[in-house]
């Protein structure tokens, strides 16, 4: 078990339930999974906040050089 102290928050949204939190990152897939289970029948509402998912998502492809040469 990590020591949740040095782990950093990830912010998670689920708007069918109207709820954000935030999580520390060792804990995110299976907290989201968890509530997706228990809360929505297992269907994937509930996620990492969509805007921190697209920065992520952009950091990783110039890091990548996927967005070299646009």
């Amino acid at each position: 078990m990590t020591d949740d102290s040095d782990d950093p928050l990830v912010p998670i949204v689920c708007d069918d339930c109207g709820t954000r939190s935030r999580i520390p990152l060792s804990e995110v897939a299976d907290a989201v999974a968890r509530h997706n289970e228990t809360r929505h029948d297992g269907e994937e509402v509930a996620a990492v906040d969509p805007a921190l998912a697209d920065r992520i998502a952009d950091m990783a492809a110039a890091d990548l050089g996927l967005l070299d040469g646009e």
